[in-house]
């Protein structure tokens, strides 16, 4: 499979909310930032992908593929992620809950996240580090729909080049 730079129309981008919003791209610029301030790279890119996957974030999980690639994580993590609960064997118990917590707050299903979440990824992480894992879920998922709803197109972005 390569990459093919002709795109039909529906892979063409809608709107783009950092070109018509700048003050509003900013804010969310250092939103991200200071949500995930103090928590490891690497997980942090997991729970990106993750929600990302969950929300069909094409653009996003483009981006944090190739960010978590470039802070250290292995392609086999990457690749073995949307089906982590078959491959925990992979994944540390902290990137468990951290994944766990991840899904129940993209999702909410069940209109709360359940106790037994939170209480593992509590375990796992302290208070700080949790309202900073909270928050950065958050966000992504707030990425996850600016880029959805612009269609924004993945495949072009490099390392470095664009955070968020």
């Amino acid at each position: 499979m390569t990459t093919n730079d002709t795109y039909a129309p529906e892979h063409e981008p809608r709107i783009g909310v950092a070109a018509l919003l700048p003050d509003v791209y900013k804010a969310m610029i250092r939103l991200d930032g200071a949500a995930g301030k103090n928590l490891d790279p690497v997980l942090l890119e997991l729970v990106k992908i993750r929600a990302s996957q969950i929300n069909h974030c094409a653009f996003c999980l483009d981006m944090h593929s190739k960010d978590a690639l470039a802070a250290g994580e292995s392609v086999e993590r990457i690749v073995q992620l949307s089906a982590w609960e078959e491959s925990r064997h992979f994944y540390t118990e902290k990137e468990i809950a951290a994944l766990e917590l991840t899904e129940a707050v993209t999702v909410l299903t069940e209109g709360f996240v359940p106790d037994e979440v939170y209480e593992k990824a509590a375990k796992h992480f302290d208070e700080t580090e949790l309202a900073h894992l909270i928050a950065s879920i958050a966000v992504i998922n707030t990425w996850n729909r600016f880029a959805v709803a612009g269609r924004l197109v993945p495949g072009h972005y490099t390392p470095g080049s664009l955070k968020h």
